[in-house]
């Protein structure tokens, strides 16, 4: 994604260091996206963030070190611990300002991390007017998933298609992530179909998904944010859950909370 610039161009940087995966964006003056990239997280959030601007930096021709960035916005969990950072803002904050730069008619963003999710409503200048939280409990987040796929000894990839190919899905009754794990193990051992149990899974995340949702007021046109936005039996589950319209973003959905950082980085 990178190209040959100006030695005056100015570059921005956002950095989304999550629990799972560090990504960072890059903008130049004029607000392009130049580079971008993903890597997954190691146990020190500066380290994460030192290597994936690293990363980004390398597809660049005019800059090779994060000094020479004009402004650094980090996000994410780990965002206190980027002692580089220009500034620190909340990922909420983030994750609207990049969905609304994405597709400025977004009201209501889903996004589900590593270790938590939350719904976030925007006003139409892309502003958070409410949003709700939920990090009490892993089921419906990063790690469930991880998990979950580890029960089917399939990836992450492969089980967020898997669900597509079910006929009756069978509901998962268990609200813990522990014990949908646990459910999920034992009907996989009665032999059940796999795509049906997939589908079940689905179909219980995406009603804990809404009804987060539910409680700021979900708007028209609600997009999903984060790396879950990448399975596509979740998103499947989620259009059939609802009457909204469920928008599927033109720009890569794991990175859209970095993008945001650095948009606000060149605000700055």
């Amino acid at each position: 994604m990178s190209e040959k610039k100006s030695k005056e161009t100015a570059y921005y940087a956002g950095c989304d260091i999550g629990s799972t995966t560090g990504k960072t964006v890059i903008l130049n003056d004029a607000g392009k996206v130049v580079t971008s990239a993903i890597i997954p997280s190691t146990i020190d959030p500066e380290v994460t963030a030192k290597e994936v601007l690293a990363q980004a930096i390398q597809q660049l021709s005019e800059i090779t070190d994060m000094k020479e960035l004009n402004f650094i916005v980090g996000t994410g969990y780990g965002r206190i611990e980027l002692s580089f950072a220009n500034k620190n803002i909340s990922e909420i904050t983030c994750h609207a300002v990049g969905a609304h730069y994405v597709d400025p008619l977004i009201r209501t963003v889903i996004d589900i991390g590593g270790q938590d999710c939350k719904a976030i409503a925007l006003g139409e200048d892309g502003k958070v007017i409410d949003f709700v939280m939920n990090d009490k409990c892993a089921a419906g987040t990063g790690r469930f998933f991880e998990a979950i796929s580890r029960a089917f000894q399939m990836n992450l990839k492969d089980f967020s298609q898997l669900s597509l190919d079910s006929t009756k899905p069978i509901p998962i009754s268990s609200q813990c992530s522990v014990f949908a794990e646990s459910e999920v193990i034992s009907l996989i051992s009665q032999r059940r179909k796999p795509a049906d149990i997939a589908a079940g899974v689905q179909l219980s995340v995406a009603k804990r998904l809404l009804t987060l949702a539910r409680r700021i007021g979900i708007r028209e046109r609600l997009t999903v944010t984060g790396g879950c936005a990448k399975n596509f039996g979740l998103i499947k589950a989620l259009k059939e859950g609802i009457n909204i319209e469920v928008v599927e973003l033109s720009f890569d959905a794991q990175i859209i909370g970095a993008l945001g950082a650095a948009i606000l980085a060149r605000k700055r």
